[in-house]
């Protein structure tokens, strides 16, 4: 059975380009959607299109700013046709800093791309697969972090924050949507072995930080995106509102 379509917003590395290529494996049709470098959402492209029956596209947007949101989801319409999934991956980092330290642009930025920017898409996707719209149901996944409950203190309390409103966001819209053929579940990955540490400024945070992992070690891109694909799959067809750690204990 084909399972439709999936948007991954951040698809070009991390946890979103193993997500999209796991999806391809398991017959979706995948935007691979990015920022700023679409070298890297092209490669993720190439790979799923070397799959057999491989369908993607990549789609450029930056997810805070409203009108690219829309073209993005207008190109996908177009493109690959009625969206069925939605991954909110998109989101950033900053330097470690107290709150004290922190300017008014830093905090806006980080609410803007990882609050807002899920919000749009959010609502895009549920327009587009809501049975009161018209759709034929769907899965979201948003991907929150493990910062949400530990609250980052000294290095990111912006982050975290960012992310406990993801949480709300996803209890809340799970209920909303519920009845109209809509999940909404998200994903808290802990110390996972990505580039956006080195966005951050701590290259070797995972190295770091693993002896506070009760596993002792941390996790794979690969091993989040098996949480998500499992959520938006029909494995998954009773579990919405569920906020599920992949955090190795921690």
């Amino acid at each position: 059975m084909n399972p439709g379509v999936v948007l991954v917003t951040g698809g070009s590395r991390g946890i979103g380009a193993a997500t999209a290529l796991l999806a391809a494996q398991r017959g979706y049709a995948v935007a691979v959607n990015y920022s700023a470098n679409s070298l890297a959402a092209d490669e993720v492209v190439r790979q799923i299109r070397a799959l057999p029956g491989g369908r993607a596209i990549s789609v450029q947007a930056d997810v805070a700013d409203e009108a690219q949101v829309l073209a993005m989801f207008a190109r996908i319409d177009a493109k690959l046709g009625p969206l069925t999934a939605l991954v909110n991956n998109a989101g950033v980092v900053d330097a470690a800093s107290t709150v004290a330290e922190m300017s008014f642009a830093r905090v806006k930025r980080m609410f803007d791309i990882n609050v807002l920017g899920s919000f749009l898409c959010a609502r895009e996707a549920v327009r587009r697969m809501s049975t009161r719209y018209g759709g034929q149901g769907g899965a979201i996944v948003n991907v929150s972090s493990a910062a949400a409950r530990l609250g980052s203190p000294g290095q990111y309390v912006d982050y975290a924050a960012a992310k406990g409103a993801i949480d709300a966001f996803t209890l809340g819209l799970a209920k909303e949507v519920a009845a109209e053929g809509i999940r909404v579940n998200a994903v808290r990955p802990g110390l996972i072995e990505t580039e956006i540490h080195a966005s951050g400024g701590l290259p070797d945070r995972v190295r770091d930080l693993q002896h506070l992992v009760p596993m002792q070690r941390g996790g794979s891109a690969l091993e989040v995106a098996n949480a998500i694909v499992w959520l938006l799959s029909a494995e998954a067809s009773y579990t919405t509102m569920a906020l599920l750690d992949v955090s190795g204990g921690r």
